[in-house]
């Protein structure tokens, strides 16, 4: 029975960083499907967003104001970003691989300067746990997941019924074509870069109770977002999904048998081995 409530919990663990891992990495892969950028700096926006939540909690005193508030500032830089580092170079691979790992030096050293070299914690806004089946688990990480879930769905309607959607969708499809059409191609690829930001600021506001925010703090998630991004598929919403899912699910469960860094090599040998019997990723040749 211990086993088997270990085994459930570590699940439950899974599925929710999955979920969350899923979140970051789909603004990222929204980024290189419409704009070709391979975003280095998208760590460092994911940990503005909790440095930005820890300072509005701090000012305000509430969780929420900061959800709303962090996401929204983050998004506002990933808009500058877009229009005022990346546009004059976005042709350039090379060069705006430079200047957004320059962007992540950057935000790395203005939190540093900020926040201090310390971590910080967050209290969770829901306390409490759920049981149900003999297991117990915190509420507040059931409550993340869902949010995490209602979020993506929201993305996907977006994507897939409104006119801003359709645009961005038409530009990643043939960006020439689109601008003939009349589609606002140059506002299409700074609200892309926005809401990209902002979903990273999102799962940093999010996970800040669960995990310590710190100026560092984004460097581990871009690697994993990196890897699920290329195993899911460049482009591919759904395989970014199923390819986070498997990660954290693998990587939580195999850590009950062995040690987590053992399990955590475990998984990116999987993920390795993966990408060489399928480079194009899960869902090859998916667009969004």
């Amino acid at each position: 029975m211990a086993l088997a409530s270990d085994v459930a919990v570590a699940v439950l663990n899974g599925v929710t960083w999955g979920l969350i891992v899923a979140l970051i990495a789909l603004g990222l892969n929204l980024i290189f499907g419409l704009l070709e950028i391979v975003n280095m700096a998208h760590g460092s926006l994911y940990m503005l967003g909790a440095v930005i939540g820890w300072f509005v909690i701090d000012a305000t005193g509430s969780f929420f104001v900061a959800l709303f508030l962090a996401p929204l500032a983050v998004g506002m830089i990933g808009v500058a970003i877009e229009r005022g580092v990346l546009r004059p170079i976005e042709d350039d691979v090379s060069i705006t691989l430079i200047a957004t790992f320059g962007l992540l030096l950057i935000f790395q050293q203005l939190a540093l300067m900020s926040f201090g070299p310390g971590t910080r914690s967050v209290a969770a806004p829901i306390s409490g746990t759920v049981s149900f089946a003999g297991v117990s688990y915190s509420t507040y990480r059931l409550s993340v997941a869902v949010v995490a879930v209602a979020l993506m769905a929201g993305l996907y309607l977006f994507l897939f019924r409104t006119r801003y959607g359709t645009w961005m969708r038409g530009v990643r499809q043939n960006r020439e074509v689109a601008s003939a059409l009349g589609v606002p191609t140059s506002k299409v690829y700074a609200f892309t870069f926005g809401l990209g930001s902002l979903l990273a600021a999102l799962a940093g506001v999010l996970l800040a109770p669960i995990v310590s925010v710190h100026h560092l703090m984004g460097l581990d998630v871009l690697a994993v977002a990196f890897i699920v991004v290329i195993v899911g598929g460049l482009g591919s919403l759904r395989g970014v999904l199923v390819a986070s899912l498997t990660y954290a699910l693998v990587e939580n469960v195999g850590a009950l048998f062995v040690t987590p860094v053992r399990a955590r090599i475990l998984t990116l040998t999987l993920m390795i081995a993966f990408v060489l019997v399928r480079p194009g990723g899960i869902f090859e040749g998916d667009a969004v």
